[in-house]
């Protein structure tokens, strides 16, 4: 998670990254998102990994970046993965987690034993269950209102422009309540099942 925890709007991303659209958004749409929402408190973003395939590059990474997490450098594996001039193969995630001064062994010993795959799989489904069938795919809501009694959650399937985050946020954003439940976003988003999902033209 980036961001406040407490931030009174939630965005969740559903990404691979050898998806095009993905680094697009990561590089024109993110810093907007980041600069103008996350670092001023409003939002807290999470990030689910959404392979398409079950093994190869996409994968690769999902992996790399979770095993440079146990090491506390999951956004800066995340952020490298997704800037030009990355390479998924095991040469260059090692010379990744060189440069980032990760624990080489450590982090080798992870990619190979593959200790995030279930978890990996199990973001998938999660974003699945949104009715995600592709990468990028993005749901916002209020964070302390995951059953839609304020407002139910919002669909964004795939990197639109900055503008089009902008108006669902600010919508949340009036909707927040002075008090009210306490129930986390990310308890249980199977809950969105009865939520309207909207879809951006």
């Amino acid at each position: 998670m980036r961001g406040n925890p407490q931030a009174p709007v939630t965005i969740i991303e559903y990404s691979d990254f050898t998806c095009g659209f993905c680094a697009k958004f990561f590089r024109e749409t993110w810093p907007m998102l980041q600069a103008r929402y996350v670092d001023t408190g409003k939002v807290r973003y999470y990030y689910r990994d959404y392979p398409r395939a079950d093994q190869g590059p996409g994968m690769a990474g999902a992996m790399a970046s979770r095993c440079a997490g146990e090491q506390g450098k999951f956004w800066t594996m995340h952020d490298r993965l997704f800037s030009p001039g990355a390479d998924l193969d095991l040469m260059g995630l090692m010379q990744d987690a060189k440069k980032m001064g990760l624990d080489e062994r450590k982090f080798q010993v992870c990619l190979r034993d593959g200790a995030h795959i279930e978890s990996i799989f199990a973001d998938r489904e999660e974003g699945r269950r949104w009715g995600f069938r592709g990468t990028p795919g993005f749901v916002i809501l209020l964070s302390q209102d995951m059953q839609g009694r304020q407002a139910a959650p919002v669909t964004v399937p795939g990197a639109f422009p900055f503008e089009v985050f902008q108006e669902q946020i600010e919508e949340f954003l009036k909707r927040v309540p002075v008090s009210g439940t306490t129930q986390s976003a990310l308890d249980d988003p199977r809950a969105a099942a009865t939520a309207r999902v909207h879809r951006v033209p």
